[in-house]
C-alpha cells in the first residue's frame, strides 16, 4: 500500500533557487514518516551530480526481503542530498500535492558539467519525464529533444526576462547570476510544465560522468548497441580510454573508440561514452535519447540482479556511490517513503517512449517542434492515461532493450 505523506503547499512561490518549496532551507525537510530531521548541507553542493536516481534507487525496491524493508531504504538513502529543484512546478493540492497514492511524475535532467566549470555555464543535454501510473507497477521514460522550441518564462532569481529558446537553454538561463544548477532546474521545470501541462512530484539532475562511480560499483551494465557508434569524445591510448584532449598530449598507440553493434556488458566509461553520442547515428539526437534510456534501464537491471542484491558489500558500495552522485527533490515527502512507494516497479517494467516518432521535426529556425501526437502523449501523462495511449499509438515506443 503506498505511503501517504503530506501534500505540497500551494500558497508560496519559491524563495529562490536554494529554498524549500514551503520556504524551508534544503536539508531541513521534515515531511513523511521516519523523517531524518536536519541534514547538514554540503558547502559545495555539486548540483552537477544529480538526476534520475532511478537506476541506482530501483535497486532498493525490487521486492526482495532485504530491499523490501523501509528501514533499509532509509539507511541506503540517508546520504542523498536534497534541494529544491522544482520551484513552483510541483503538484498543487488539487493535483495530488505530496500524496504518493496516485500517479508519480518526475523530471530528470542530464547535464555535462566539469568541476572546473562555472555553474552558470551549463545546459541540460538530456530531458526525461518519468511517469509512474497510479498502479505503481510500471514506469515510462519520455525523452524531450534538447532542441525543442519552448517559451521560457521570466525567472527573477537569475534575472532572466523570458523569451523563446531551445529547451536545453532554459536550464542555462535559470542558472545565471548565482542561481546555480538549482535555479536552472527550477526554470526548466516551469518551462516544461507550461509546455506540457504536467506538474511534477519530484526532480533530479545528473552529470552523466558522475554516474561512472555508480556503474563501476556494479562492475558493468548490460547495453545493446543498435549500430556501430564511433565516439567523438574518447580515444584508446595503448588500450586505455582517454578524453580526446588528454590523448593529444601523450604518446602511444591511438585508436578511435567505436562501440560495436551487439549486446554486451559495458564498463562505466564505455556505457557513459556510448550514451553521449549523437553524431553519425541514423537518427541523431533521437538515437542518443534512446541510448540514454538504455543506460538507465541497464543500471536498473544490473542493480536489481541477484548478484548485487544478495551481496551486502555490493549494496554498501552502490548506496555509497549513489549518495555521492545524486541530488534529489521529492518535495515534502520523505525519500524513504518515496522510494518505498515505487517498490513494485522492476527494471523490465521501464517502457521507453519518444516524441515526433523518433524523427527531427524542425522549423525555419532549425529548432524542434513537437507534433500533435506528442502533445497528446503529454496530455495522457497528465490524465494518467498513458497505458491506453501507448496501446493505441505504438509508434511512440522507442527501441526496447
Amino acid at each position: 500500500m503506498p505511503v501517504q505523506t503530506r501534500r505540497r503547499s500551494t500558497s508560496t512561490e519559491s524563495a529562490g533557487p536554494h529554498a524549500g518549496r514551503t520556504g524551508r532551507q534544503p536539508g531541513n525537510r521534515s515531511g513523511g514518516k521516519g523523517g531524518a530531521g536536519k541534514r547538514p548541507r554540503r558547502k559545495d553542493p555539486v548540483w552537477a551530480r544529480t538526476m534520475v536516481i532511478l537506476g541506482a534507487l530501483l535497486m532498493m525496491v525490487s521486492g526482495t526481503t532485504i530491499v523490501g524493508s523501509k528501514w533499509f531504504i532509509a539507511q541506503a538513502t540517508s546520504g542523498i542530498e536534497q534541494s529544491n529543484l522544482l520551484g513552483t512546478a510541483g503538484k498543487t493540492d488539487a493535483e495530488g500535492g505530496d500524496s504518493l497514492e496516485g500517479p508519480i511524475d518526475l523530471l530528470l535532467l542530464g547535464i555535462d558539467h566539469r568541476s572546473s566549470w562555472a555553474e552558470s555555464d551549463t545546459r541540460a543535454d538530456t530531458i526525461i519525464i518519468l511517469h509512474i501510473p497510479a498502479t505503481h507497477d510500471q514506469a515510462y521514460l519520455i525523452s524531450l529533444p534538447r532542441d525543442t522550441e519552448v517559451e521560457v518564462p521570466p525567472f527573477p532569481a537569475s534575472g532572466y526576462g523570458g523569451g523563446v529558446a531551445k529547451a536545453t537553454e532554459a536550464f542555462f538561463h535559470g542558472a545565471q547570476n548565482g542561481a546555480g544548477h538549482a535555479g536552472g532546474a527550477q526554470l526548466m521545470a516551469k518551462t516544461i510544465k507550461n509546455m506540457s501541462g504536467i506538474s511534477f512530484d519530484g526532480a533530479a539532475i545528473i552529470n552523466f560522468s558522475g554516474f561512472k562511480s555508480v556503474i563501476d560499483s556494479l562492475g558493468s551494465i548490460p547495453i545493446c548497441v543498435d549500430e556501430d557508434t564511433p565516439s567523438t569524445h574518447m580515444t584508446l591510448v595503448d588500450g586505455e580510454p582517454m578524453w580526446n584532449a588528454d590523448a593529444e598530449k601523450v604518446y602511444g598507440d591511438k585508436q578511435q573508440v567505436v562501440h560495436k553493434k551487439g549486446c554486451r556488458e559495458m564498463e562505466g566509461w564505455a556505457a557513459l561514452d556510448f550514451s553521449r553520442q549523437r553524431y553519425g547515428l541514423a537518427n541523431g539526437d533521437y538515437d542518443r535519447q534512446k541510448n540514454q534510456q538504455k543506460l538507465i534501464k541497464g543500471m536498473a537491471k544490473k542493480a536489481m540482479s541477484a548478484g548485487v542484491m544478495t551481496n551486502p558489500l555490493k549494496i554498501s558500495e552502490l548506496t555509497k556511490a549513489a549518495g555521492e552522485a545524486f541530488v534529489l527533490d521529492v518535495g515534502d515527502a520523505d525519500v524513504a517513503d518515496f522510494v518505498f512507494t515505487m517498490r513494485g516497479v522492476a527494471a523490465n517494467d521501464l517502457v521507453m517512449l519518444r516524441t515526433n516518432g523518433g524523427s527531427f521535426n524542425g522549423n525555419d529556425s532549425g529548432r524542434e517542434v513537437l507534433d500533435p501526437l506528442s502533445m497528446e502523449m503529454f496530455q495522457a501523462v497528465k490524465n494518467d492515461a498513458l497505458d491506453d495511449f501507448v496501446l493505441a499509438n505504438p509508434t511512440v515506443l522507442a527501441g526496447q532493450q
